[in-house]
């Protein structure tokens, strides 16, 4: 009996052991899928890359379940400090809690594996967006948003775009150097001295039409490009505008001189900046004329506010922007645009500035920041020399007559150069008409003078002769001088009856000149004027703006009262005192040209005014006297 119950303890025990071994056996096939589920998730080399990285290498690779166990631990829970081998008893809730981190790692890459896929097919979606994008932008760079309507009007305008006329007679004619600029040789050497220096300086230009201000100041500028001593660069630019012509609105919206800010709302700035709300600054000639010169013509007739915003131009070389949509903190705005509205726009240039006006009229603070250089009128020579010289250009021969001619009636070179044009023209008609060879003759140039109603500039020629009563004075208009003729007569009447006349259209200053001059003549004469109905007149009705006529209008009194002719071959000018004494007046050197235009031999002048006299007469004299009595022994015709 005894026997039977150990035998059925022994058999009990062999239970439990196999039991055992089956239990453990199910763990190792346990931990050896979980190792294969690994392999097969991360990939065999991965996976023991990754246990290598772990310290889990060797555990893989026991014999030891525990070990094993350890190693998956590691692997699983990607934790290197995981040191404790696991109880045999707690394996098998180890391997499910491995089991369910396994089953949420499979589920995350799933998970991940469609986000992925997701997202790469949304990429791919979003690349071929992109590739057709660019070929329609191609598309559009290529073909354009043109029509069949739109190019045929495209073509017709590259048809007249190969059609061109030759010059203009004027622009061919006009001077290409300045050896070729006739009349203004100081002119010309005073706008080098101011411009082609070291340290060019901003210049006013002053002078009658038509004397070449613009046509000098281009030349000089290419002029001073060649000297290595100037800031001039080769590319220096000649920005050329029109003082009269140059509009502004005094909100900025426009202001073509200085430049403006477009506001993405009221102007439209570019359509990409518009619709970000972004202000475009546009910058304006003055920028344009950056490192060069900026020529204004008829600087007189410009807007004198518009004028003082450009003084502080010259002074800052720079002009500054301003809009109240600007936000310097857009990340969207250009660098170039920040850079204006923060820097403002480089205007660095040299003002040359052309007017027909007295500088009387032209801003002070203007003329305190520029040089000023004078343009002197032509004279008779100078314009037959531009119109021998354009004949020249024309390839042209000139009837020996057609120079004096064109220079009686203009003192303008533009315009005697647009009268040979004409002619020219009308030469060239008829040799295509005769086949005869081109040659202006006197007949081409009256023909071209009566269809342009042109009359002579200068109506009064001084003669050798003497007449009584009659003398020439000097005016100025301008810059141009010219003669008046004065002329008296005196008629005896009843003792203190007689009465003084004189047109109104010259002027009060004349009026004031011929009392004056009454006076004079009585201090100088002795002859009492009441005796004698007197009437001074200014032949053509010209307007005397000073006193300049007194010494002259006292003349042709006392010629008139003394029946003593005086010259015609001399002009007078001077402001008389009613002492005789003959006084200081203006213009001097335009009054002396207006003599040489009428052929005046002899210009008396005030000796006040003897430092006005210009160094270079040309055919004229000029002599400066105190006193009326002086005058008198010069002007009357000697007695035989």
């Amino acid at each position: 009996m005894k026997g039977i119950i150990k035998g059925r303890g022994e058999e009990n025990q062999s239970i439990s052991w196999r039991e055992h071994f089956s239990k453990t056996d199910q763990l190792q096939r346990q931990v050896t899928a979980i190792y294969s589920l690994l392999a097969s998730i991360y990939g065999s080399d991965k996976l023991v890359m990754k246990a290598g990285k772990l310290d889990a290498l060797k555990l893989m690779r026991s014999k030891s379940l525990e070990e094993r166990v350890l190693a998956l631990q590691r692997l699983v829970y990607e934790d290197p400090t995981l040191e404790d081998l696991p109880a045999t008893q707690d394996i098998p809730v180890i391997i499910n809690d491995i089991q369910d981190e396994i089953a949420d790692i499979i589920a995350r890459r799933t998970i991940e594996e469609r986000i992925e896929k997701k997202i790469a097919e949304r990429m791919q979606q979003r690349h071929e967006e992109y590739i057709k994008e660019v070929k329609m932008q191609v598309l559009k760079e290529v073909s354009g948003p043109d029509n069949p309507h739109t190019l045929k009007k495209y073509a017709d305008l590259e048809k007249l775009e190969a059609v061109s006329l030759s010059r203009s007679a004027l622009e061919m004619l006009r001077p290409a150097n300045l050896g070729q600029v006739v009349g203004q040789a100081a002119a010309v050497r005073a706008l080098l001295a101011k411009v082609a220096s070291p340290f060019p300086q901003h210049v006013i230009v002053y002078g009658p039409p038509g004397v070449g201000k613009t046509t000098v100041a281009r030349l000089v500028l290419e002029e001073a490009k060649k000297l290595s001593y100037t800031p001039f660069s080769p590319q220096a630019p000649f920005v050329e505008v029109d003082g009269t012509t140059l509009r502004w609105d005094p909100r900025e919206v426009t202001n073509p001189l200085l430049g403006s800010v477009h506001d993405p709302i009221y102007q439209g700035a570019r359509r990409d900046l518009a619709d970000s709300g972004i202000p475009e600054p546009k910058p304006g000639l003055v920028t344009e004329a950056h490192g060069g010169i900026l020529f204004i013509d008829e600087i007189g007739d410009m807007d004198p506010i518009l004028l003082n915003k450009l003084l502080k131009v010259l002074e800052d070389k720079r002009v500054k922007f301003d809009s109240a949509y600007y936000d310097p903190g857009d990340p969207n705005i250009p660098k170039y645009i920040k850079k204006l509205f923060e820097e403002g726009a480089p205007a660095d240039f040299i003002l040359v500035a052309a007017t027909t006006r007295d500088p009387s009229e032209i801003s002070p603070a203007l003329r305190s920041r520029c040089g000023e250089v004078y343009f002197e009128p032509l004279t008779p020579k100078e314009i037959q020399q531009i119109v021998q010289e354009a004949a020249g250009r024309l390839q042209t021969e000139l009837a020996p007559e057609i120079p004096h001619i064109i220079s009686e009636y203009t003192i303008e070179g533009r315009k005697a150069v647009g009268i040979l044009a004409d002619a020219y023209g009308l030469a060239v008609y008829r040799k295509a008409r005769t086949g005869a060879q081109v040659r202006v003759e006197k007949e081409d140039l009256l023909e071209v003078i009566r269809i342009s109603r042109l009359t002579p500039y200068v109506t009064s020629k001084a003669t050798d002769s003497g007449e009584i009563g009659k003398i020439f004075g000097l005016g100025v208009n301008g810059f141009i001088g010219s003669v008046l003729e004065i002329e008296a007569v005196a008629f005896p009447v009843e003792k203190g009856k007689g009465k003084l006349r004189f047109n109104e259209t010259a002027g009060s200053m004349a009026k004031d000149s011929v009392f004056n001059a009454t006076s004079v003549v009585r201090l100088v004469t002795g002859i009492d004027l009441s005796d004698y109905d007197l009437h001074v007149n200014v032949v053509g009705g010209g307007r005397i703006d000073g006193p300049s006529a007194g010494a002259a209008i006292t003349l042709a009194l006392i010629s008139s009262l003394l029946k003593k002719p005086l010259r015609q071959d001399v002009a007078v000018t001077g402001e008389v005192s009613i002492q005789g004494k003959i006084k200081a007046v203006g213009g001097i050197f335009e009054k002396i040209y207006g003599a040489k235009q009428a052929g005046v031999k002899r210009v008396f002048v005030p000796k006040e005014n003897e430092y006005d006299i210009p160094q270079i007469l040309d055919g004229v004299e000029v002599k400066a006297v105190k006193s009326i009595e002086e005058l008198m022994k010069e002007v009357f015709m000697p007695s035989h």
